[in-house]
């Protein structure tokens, strides 16, 4: 799915007053297919953003073109038709406790079939193959039929990035993916969501705290700084600089990428390496 903005401004959900915006005047075009990484101190505006693309947020001004269309120009047959081509991961999952790992994973289906379907799944899950595969990709197969709340933190997380697996969607947002997860699980679960998009042709977009992560995973880098784009650029171009310029009066969470940066070397990536001063 193509994305394209101009000069779109949103405030955020917490936000009261018209006059705080979260994001203000951005204009990107994202292609069909393509993966972009979103990076940013914290209230720089990322996860707003992804609910703007997700169409569960409308802009205050500006304009959102989803393959050529303008979701807010359509009926609600087609906004709702739309929305099941989008899939949107918030940072934490909305697991119910007591649901079953494998009736959360396929809730990733609910867009492509019926309402008498859907509660048939409840009972008797529909697609137990698909949904072990989805699983097994975040190591994650023997947790098939356990309880959502039996499940750690980080295993709830990669129960949510296995749900995009049974979507119909063709854009993925991510909004912080690996936030849960110890630095042994932040490269698997990387290279599983990768991988998947590029198998099914998905445009992914994905919101990253962790900068390193970010630069061997994405091979374009979006900066965002109080709403406002920072820079665009590959993930070869982003130099320390620019890291440095982004998280000026964060450099804490620039720091962040810790120790992590040793778990994502590998053949063909290339971490910068990021000096905490």
């Amino acid at each position: 799915m193509k994305i394209q903005t101009r000069h779109l401004e949103a405030r955020h959900r917490a936000y009261r007053s018209s006059d705080d915006r979260a994001i203000e005047r951005l204009s990107l075009e994202i292609g069909a297919g393509e993966h972009v990484a979103i990076i940013g101190p914290s209230g720089s505006g990322k996860t707003t953003l992804l609910e703007v693309l997700a169409c569960a947020m409308k802009p205050l001004s500006g304009s959102l073109s989803l393959d050529g269309q303008d979701p807010w120009q359509l009926s609600k047959p087609e906004l709702q038709r739309l929305r099941g081509r989008l899939f949107l991961a918030p940072q934490v999952p909305p697991l119910p406790p007591r649901q079953r790992v494998v009736t959360a994973v396929l809730a990733g289906r609910l867009p492509s079939i019926g309402f008498f379907a859907s509660l048939r799944s409840l009972i008797v899950p529909s697609d137990l193959p698909g949904a072990l595969a989805a699983l097994e990709r975040f190591d994650l197969a023997e947790k098939l039929f356990e309880r959502v709340d039996q499940l750690s933190g980080g295993e709830r997380q990669r129960v949510g990035l296995a749900r995009a697996l049974m979507s119909p969607a063709s854009l993925w947002l991510i909004d912080e993916p690996l936030s849960s997860l110890d630095p042994a699980r932040l490269q698997q679960a990387m290279r599983a969501l990768v991988d998947s998009a590029n198998e099914r042709g998905s445009t992914l977009v994905t919101t990253l705290h962790q900068v390193d992560a970010a630069l061997a995973f994405f091979p374009r880098i979006i900066g965002l700084r109080k709403g406002k784009l920072a820079f665009d650029l590959s993930s070869s171009q982003v130099t320390q600089e620019a890291l440095e310029s982004l998280y000026e009066t964060s450099s804490n969470e620039l720091c962040g990428a810790d120790a992590a940066d040793e778990h994502l070397g590998g053949p063909g990536v290339s971490v910068t390496a990021l000096q905490c001063r």
